[in-house]
């Protein structure tokens, strides 16, 4: 981006419009520990000499990859192919972003189209769109799918789901005059089909299971797929696409709607983002899908081409007409997607899928076997399980860091659970090396608590 330099009279101009005062009141939010007052550089410093200032400053922070994450909770580590970053950077990709003229849109829409179909495969479901925002409003999506075409008004959500979709659901329904009930959690971890039954009734046209939730459990999908179909509900799955390697598609226990975070595939975490959400659905939905559907067809020489086949958000119909307002796709984060799972193909997905699992394993095992430790929830898990310390999860944490480990997610008042509890995340990408420190961090750790 350009250097672009403000007069006062631009910043005074600016801070009138959002309606502070000062350049100090605009960040007033930050906390005080983060916000650096002023860079003390000496004046008539030479670009080339800013330059080599500001990067020590920004050489100060520390990048997640110097550490072993095991942190997860929706965003995950993964292994990113190399190939990945330099087909995505080629110049076939680098088409109109929007992509409404289709003759200079191709390379985008024929990316749209393979990631579609890499959707619905991967869900078992037989339509899907272009790339969501991120699995928070996807999942908020596919809910108002569900509501919309039952024509009632009341979604029930598990205990167990990922706080951050259940507090952007809440928002989104609120607005919309509708009602968000919840499903207890049993003593083994996944959703209690006996408190399922107790908030089902004519009002529930949505049912949302999380599978595997956010504790990491294996919920019994079948079951609680047929206890929704019962009531009339509609059943809006929202999985981990590594884990349906593995497991049961959504389509295959009678999802409408199949929702998701697709970050694993080729997109960094970072310290929490970007993301992109995806979206399938039944046939009987497609005309309820958000956003945008590209459709493959055949020009009048019999060229293939790409086109857009679905637009139904709000700037092109009227807006009383509009499934959403969703205003775009991810569309650099879809690709990316797109061309990691063409790298990883079925076979290579298994084995992605195999070595989370083995992994995750290999470490509760260990984790196990620690004194004070326990594994409080007793349902399967694919690559992600609850560990119970003796005390606050967060001394611990903070332990490990300093060590360069990232032990996980303090769940404190997430599902039932309280301080002790620490969500943990093994991948591929950790190795056994990265396992067995961590046993011996924990190790080391309770036996300072212990002296």
């Amino acid at each position: 981006m350009p250097y672009t330099p403000h007069t006062e009279q631009d910043v005074r101009e600016m801070l009138r419009v959002v309606g502070v005062d000062s350049i100090d009141a605009l960040f007033a939010s930050l906390p005080a520990e983060v916000r650096v007052d002023a860079l003390n550089m000496p004046p008539g410093l030479s670009e080339h000499d800013v330059l080599q200032v500001l990067g020590g400053l920004a050489s100060l922070n520390t990048p997640q990859g110097d550490y072993a994450s095991f942190l997860g909770g929706g965003v995950y580590d993964h292994l990113i192919p190399s190939a990945a970053e330099a087909i995505t950077s080629r110049s076939e990709f680098l088409t109109a972003y929007t992509p409404y003229q289709p003759e200079v849109s191709q390379g985008t829409l024929q990316v749209i189209y393979e990631w579609q179909t890499f959707i619905t495969r991967l869900t078992g479901l037989p339509v899907s769109n272009a790339s969501m925002y991120d699995g928070a409003t996807a999942l908020v999506e596919g809910v108002l799918m569900a509501l919309a075409k039952t024509r009632r008004s009341v979604a029930v959500v598990p205990e167990t789901l990922n706080p951050r979709y259940r507090a952007v659901l809440d928002t989104h329904l609120a607005w919309n005059g509708m009602e968000v009930r919840t499903a207890g959690r049993a003593a083994d971890g996944t959703t209690d089909p006996d408190a399922l039954a107790a908030v089902l009734d004519d009002a529930v046209g949505c049912v949302v299971i999380q599978n595997p939730n956010y504790l990491g459990c294996l919920e019994k999908a079948d079951a609680l797929a047929a206890q929704a179909a019962a009531s009339g509900a509609l059943v809006v799955a929202c999985v981990n696409p590594v884990s349906l390697s593995l497991l049961k598609t959504p389509g295959e226990y009678g999802a409408a709607v199949a929702v998701g975070e697709a970050q694993p595939f080729g997109v960094p975490p970072t310290w929490g983002g970007p993301l992109l959400g995806f979206l399938s659905c039944t046939d009987e939905l497609k005309r309820q899908i958000p956003g945008r559907v590209v459709g493959r067809t055949q020009d009048a020489r019999g060229r293939e081409g790409y086109v857009l086949t679905l637009q139904t958000r709000e700037q092109h119909i009227r807006r009383e007409k509009a499934t959403s307002n969703i205003c775009s796709n991810q569309g650099l984060n879809m690709c990316r997607a797109t061309v990691t799972m063409a790298l990883l193909g079925a076979e290579g997905l298994r084995e992605m899928g195999h070595a989370n699992r083995v992994r995750c394993e290999t470490l509760r095992g260990l984790l196990r076997e620690l004194p004070g430790v326990e594994l409080p929830f007793a349902a399967p898990v694919f690559n992600e399980f609850v560990v119970r310390l003796p005390g606050d999860a967060e001394d611990f944490c903070e332990y490990a860091r300093e060590r360069g480990l990232l032990p996980g997610i303090v769940l404190d008042g997430a599902a039932g659970c309280d301080e002790r509890d620490l969500l943990v995340a093994v991948t591929e990408k950790r190795s056994t090396v990265d396992i067995q420190a961590y046993a011996e961090i924990l190790h080391d750790y309770l036996e300072e608590v212990e002296a």
